[in-house]
């Protein structure tokens, strides 16, 4: 039953459901007449993007962009459209945040996602349309990740691609300290040395067996030969993956929760030679440490509390800092998240922008933090995070600049296919209703309260004229015991 209401909630609103991306976009679509922010190339005022099969094929100035004859067009006057949102790091849509056992790299959150998840729903309301689910930091080593569409039944309804990368965290996971969380750390990079050094000693004295030949070879030069008759079917599932990390087949997105955290990340992942494809995930106070992820060169993922507030332990004052900020000026690229699990403005990908533009960052820069920044930490730059010639249809709509918290999301499309429709938005609709309902009770208690007070208004003069005001509540009628 828990699972019920959720499920049929997503079905609810219009175009969640699996049907939607079951079938093939509609063959041509032309959206025009509204203001385009492309993020690659410079904005258009009043212009069409002309889509075919999910893909865009044309934008450019309305009136100069040729639009088949045989195309649904859509009128879109006065509105924006942008790249749909992409949420870059997210482990709300899962089941559970993290495993119990500290180093679990054979795991897939394919097989943790849950498609009826509310957190997929209210994504798409908030024009986010590709999410990155991945474990939590509470881990040393976790598992793989995946990209996916915030709509449809099925996991492979949803996914856009898996196999991305994992999540590893120099940060002290619940129970350990930074000594047993970095020692646990190295230690398991060490059983994988271990593991590939029994394994390729084993395939090579396999193989002088075929050949009927003795071993006679030192156990470390048969190691060395043996590690080229090594195939991927003999890998064991909790060596396999980290063997992919070394490929660069997977990338590690290491959570960095504090300044002092970032220097091990950064020693480590230099020693297995995948720095280079580190994504850094930070938090606290890891802005301190700026400039050493600047020097690598690699970008950040930013936590949804973009504000950091420190006690001066000398004077007491209270300090803030503007996060982004401090990044931007190292020179690090870095990507915002939204705050799902909050109840305020923070939930919404282009109040976190907006932030950074009101603190100082440039308009571009923000804007790019939630749309083409994260789609090239994901290696999905390609398709994704702006809109261009050749590249996916995934659009979000809104009814006025991106940076007015006074605009909403008035559609999204994915893959061509309109997703959302805020019009036909159901359960936005029922809490639209509800809060109006809720208005009209309070108007009605008003007018109730009003009225009482008008007539204990009049009670003094009552009392005056020696009229029912005057009973003493006993029965005796007349007030003469007062």
């Amino acid at each position: 039953m828990k699972l019920m209401y959720p499920l049929a909630a997503a079905i609810a609103v219009c175009a969640m459901s699996s049907s939607t991306l079951a079938q093939m976009p509609p063959s041509k679509i032309a959206l025009s007449g509204a203001r385009i922010i492309p993020i690659i190339g410079d904005e258009i005022e009043e212009g069409t993007i002309v889509i075919e099969r999910g893909k865009i094929t044309a934008i450019g100035v309305m009136g100069e962009v040729d639009i088949p004859f045989d195309a649904m067009e859509m009128d879109l006057e006065g509105m924006v459209i942008m790249p749909g949102f992409i949420h870059a790091a997210s482990a709300d849509g899962l089941d559970r945040d993290n495993e119990s056992l500290p180093v679990t790299p054979y795991l897939d959150v394919y097989d943790a996602v849950d498609p009826s998840s509310l957190f997929f729903e209210q994504a798409l309301r908030s024009g986010i349309t590709a999410v990155h689910v991945i474990q939590g930091p509470n881990t040393v080593i976790g598992g793989v990740s995946r990209l996916v569409r915030p709509i449809g039944l099925s996991m492979d309804e949803m996914s856009i691609r898996g196999d991305l990368a994992m999540v590893i965290s120099t940060s002290p996971r619940n129970g350990f300290d930074r000594m047993a969380q970095l020692a646990t750390l190295r230690e398991a990079f060490i059983d994988l040395d271990n593991a590939i050094d029994s394994l390729a000693e084993r395939r090579y004295e396999e193989e002088q067996e075929k050949k009927d030949e003795d071993v006679n070879v030192s156990p470390q030069e048969a190691r060395d030969l043996g590690r080229e008759l090594i195939r991927d079917e003999d890998y064991n599932d909790g060596v396999y993956n980290l063997v992919r990390l070394r490929r660069g087949e997977l990338s590690p997105w290491v959570y960095t929760g504090a300044a002092m955290d970032v220097a091990p990340a950064i020693e480590i992942m230099g020693s297995q030679d995948v720095l280079e494809n580190t994504v850094f995930v930070v938090g606290g106070d890891a802005h301190k440490a700026s400039g050493q992820i600047a020097s690598t060169g690699r970008p950040v993922v930013l936590g949804p509390n973009l504000l950091y507030r420190e006690r001066d332990p000398m004077t007491g004052r209270l300090d803030e800092v503007f996060v982004p900020k401090q990044f931007h000026d190292a020179g690090v690229t870095f990507a915002l998240l939204p705050s799902q699990s909050g109840a305020f403005a923070e939930r919404y990908p282009t109040f976190q922008a907006a932030q950074c533009v009101r603190n100082g960052i440039p308009r571009q820069t923000a804007l790019e933090a939630i749309t083409i920044n994260a789609a090239n930490m994901l290696g999905v730059g390609d398709s994704l995070g702006s809109i261009e010639v050749g590249k996916t249809a995934n659009l979000v709509v809104l009814s006025g600049d991106p940076l007015d918290f006074n605009s909403w999301v008035e559609k999204s499309f994915i893959d061509g296919i309109l997703a959302y429709d805020r019009e036909k938005d159901t359960r936005l609709k029922q809490l639209l209703d509800a809060g109006k309902s809720g208005e009209e009770e309070a108007e009605d208690e008003a007018e109730e309260n009003g009225d009482e007070a008008a007539d204990a208004a009049e009670a003094p003069a009552d009392a005056e004229t020696g009229g029912d005001a005057g009973s003493d509540g006993d029965g005796s009628g007349n007030g003469e015991g007062r």
